[in-house]
């Protein structure tokens, strides 16, 4: 099958990717009403046609934090990326500075920051969660400063969702006997993965918690220190540690309620990320689609408004832009395109993305990303 769209990619990474690495990326938590909504209330926003403009030239580029993106788009971090093609957060970074756009590595990525780095010329973004151990936190403070422009700080994972696909397809409980005869199965019915990942691809490591873990298996390594190590008891005076500590842009992700982007910005935050950590943690929460605008009307004049969940298309970038977003965080999209080609998959779907947006500007009588807004949507009556 050729790729035409996003969704493409998915049922692509669904043929090649063991079931418990799919669906520990396509799931969300509970029953999955907030993931749905993400998309469904996303795709329902209406764009607004207007013709006869001159839209022959149009600017697709913005500025984050001092840095000149091609697209007002971010790779969003995604965890045990490494672990869809070979060395993935590496394939993946490599597309995202080919495209002119930056990488938002996660804590638990497979490949480390350092490993990345070493790979690509353009600097990262890092996202960090606060755990109990500081002093790990430290270290990765430091390293992240040495090669990372944005730090996102991710804050609603105070406790892990419960995925109940991810008991279902035996990856929630990696050190028992019969969950790992049934990922041994699932491994061996995807021959083309378990050779070009699973053999050629290690070390299957933690990269960024190599320090702090054992290093027996990636999947009981990762389980194990999410478990321990994630602080229900992190509040807003935490982040003004993480203030302290971290000079550069600080960026706040999981926001869904005004009262917290008020909290963000008197914390010092420099921008916040409106999320719902993809409809993986807390279900029947609003879809972020729903709960930007606001947040955005409230905040977006002093602080630079991210948003991500449920992007799966260029006209979807230009739907999160024209609800107040400044950026779009896409997680889903980009690890589907990884696990399917590899960076030309990653590379692909950027491709898409854009020319998709291309479409929407022009059909709408836009020609610059950055000024994107509300009158590019129908107005409900």
């Amino acid at each position: 099958m050729r790729a035409a769209a996003v969704n493409d990619y998915r049922a692509l990474a669904q043929r090649r990717l063991p079931r418990f690495l799919f669906e520990y990326i396509d799931g969300g938590s509970y029953a999955e009403v907030t993931l749905r909504r993400n998309v469904s209330d996303l795709e329902a926003v209406a764009l607004r046609q207007r013709v006869l403009r001159d839209v022959s030239v149009l600017d697709l580029s913005t500025e984050l934090f001092g840095d000149r993106l091609a697209l007002p788009l971010v790779l969003g971090p995604v965890g045990l990326a490494g672990l869809y093609a070979r060395r993935g957060e590496v394939q993946a970074a490599r597309a995202a500075e080919a495209a002119g756009i930056p990488m938002c590595l996660s804590t638990v990525s497979a490949c480390s920051l350092s490993e990345i780095v070493r790979q690509v010329k353009r600097p990262l973004w890092f996202q960090l969660y606060m755990v109990r151990d500081r002093g790990f936190m430290r270290e990765m403070l430091a390293q992240a400063a040495s090669h990372c422009t944005v730090l996102v700080f991710t804050v609603d994972l105070p406790v892990p969702g419960s995925r109940y696909r991810d008991v279902r397809s035996g990856l929630s409980d990696p050190d028992a006997r019969l969950p790992r005869l049934r990922r041994l199965f699932q491994v061996m019915r995807r021959p083309r993965w378990a050779w070009e990942v699973g053999v050629r691809g290690r070390p299957h490591t933690l990269g960024n918690l190599e320090s702090v873990v054992d290093g027996n298996s990636v999947l009981a390594d990762f389980f194990a220190w999410t478990r321990e190590n994630f602080d229900a008891t992190v509040s807003w005076k935490d982040i003004e540690w993480i203030r302290q500590c971290w000079r550069g842009p600080l960026v706040i992700k999981g926001i869904l309620d005004v009262s917290d982007a008020h909290s963000a910005l008197q914390s010092g935050a420099d921008g916040i990320v409106v999320s719902n950590h993809g409809g993986r943690q807390l279900d029947g929460t609003p879809s972020t689609a729903a709960a930007l605008p606001a947040i955005a009307d409230a905040v977006g004049e002093r602080l630079t408004v991210l948003a991500d969940g449920g992007v799966r298309s260029g006209l979807d970038v230009a739907r999160m832009l024209a609800l107040g977003a400044k950026g779009v965080l896409i997680g889903r999209a980009w690890a589907y395109a990884l696990a399917a080609g590899g960076q030309a998959g990653v590379a692909h779907v950027l491709r898409l993305i854009e020319e998709e947006m291309r479409v929407a500007m022009a059909l709408t009588g836009c020609i610059r990303a950055r000024e994107i807004s509300r009158e590019m949507l129908v107005r409900s009556a």
